[in-house]
């Protein structure tokens, strides 16, 4: 008797439109889960460099105009709300409240983007409604959108 014939199985990879297959994560994805499994390493070992510390070395790492944005919304965000703890996430720039981040800045390089981003998680208080923004786009900062992010912070931390 013979064995009953299996389908034939797809392969892993899928192809696009134009029939160019697809590897599912981007490099820069990848980087990003990598970074967090190293951070999550980090985090479960003593003596470990200070999170602040990490914060400010990748923001140093940045390019220009995403450098200089980086260390404003840093000074920024701190002056904001004092009670968030900066740390890394993925490898950008985060800030977190009971060890839960609250918000976090993505520079454009991060994902090969036009700008940087800062983004805001579910534990942000930011709630409106049914529909409210959870990330902006950034170019550049001037004293307008300064005061709408110092905002934001405090409405995200619930104050």
């Amino acid at each position: 008797m013979k064995p009953a014939k299996k389908g034939t199985q797809k392969s892993a990879e899928s192809t696009t439109a134009n029939d160019r297959a697809s590897k599912g994560f981007t490099d820069e994805e990848r980087a990003a889960m990598r970074e967090r499994v190293k951070e999550l390493k980090g985090a479960a070992r003593p003596g470990k460099a200070g999170d602040e510390t990490a914060v400010l070395e990748k923001i140093a790492a940045m390019s220009e105009p995403d450098r200089t944005m980086g260390q404003r919304l840093h000074a920024l965000i701190k002056a904001s709300a004092p009670e968030l703890s900066p740390k890394l996430w993925y490898g950008m720039p985060a800030y977190a409240k009971d060890g839960n981040v609250v918000c976090f800045f993505q520079d454009a390089r991060k994902f090969k983007t036009r700008y940087a981003t800062l983004g805001f998680s579910d534990k942000a208080a930011l709630d409106e409604g049914h529909m409210w923004p959870n990330s902006f786009a950034l170019k550049e900062l001037t004293a307008a959108e300064e005061a709408r992010i110092a905002a934001l912070v405090k409405k995200a931390v619930g104050r």
